[in-house]
């Protein structure tokens, strides 16, 4: 059976804001650019979602909901760095890694799974990884297939890890809301 990692960083934009600019910490920080001209939300910190702001939200409705937010342009360049990064630790426990943005990836531990060193270990340590190398945090999913990895990571964020075997799989889905 199939051992796959989902790795998901955690408000990925805003979490390299506010490691490269301490007066971010804490705040509620938007990386949208001007909420007086048109435009989305890129993402925005854990104290903006409080709010009720996220990704994909227009950035004047970002700003009704949240007036006091701190709103940036970002810094395409510096994510790309980081990411890149992030990737290379991947690198280190697999080949098989499959990009799905800047800020995610599965990954294929299958071939790398040992008796003494489990799919759940591998994703600890590549966790641990991303935060020493990077001060940033992820969250990661693991199970037997990319959906369900996939939703495992959503489950814990931040700095989370779940896990769906596939003993506890069609019970875990009948008790997903629709």
């Amino acid at each position: 059976m199939r051992k796959i990692i989902h790795i998901d960083m955690d408000a990925f934009f805003a979490s390299v804001e506010q490691r490269n600019h301490p007066e971010y910490r804490g705040k509620p920080l938007i990386v949208a650019g001007d909420p007086d001209k048109r435009g989305v939300v890129s993402t925005c910190s854990y104290e903006a979602r409080v709010f009720g702001v996220h990704s994909a939200m227009p950035t004047r409705t970002a700003m009704r909901l949240c007036p006091k937010g701190i709103f940036i342009e970002g810094d395409m360049h510096t994510y790309k760095e980081v990411s890149n990064q992030v990737f290379s630790i991947f690198y280190k426990y697999t080949t098989k890694v499959e990009p799905m943005s800047i800020d995610e990836a599965f990954l294929d531990v299958t071939e790398v799974v040992t008796e003494k060193q489990s799919a759940t270990e591998i994703a600890s340590l590549i966790l641990q990884d991303i935060f020493n190398e990077t001060g940033l945090t992820a969250s990661a999913g693991v199970s037997y297939n990319k959906f369900l990895a996939k939703v495992a990571s959503s489950l814990r964020k931040p700095a989370g890890l779940s896990v769906i075997k596939p003993s506890g799989a069609l019970a875990f889905l009948e008790n997903l809301p629709i």
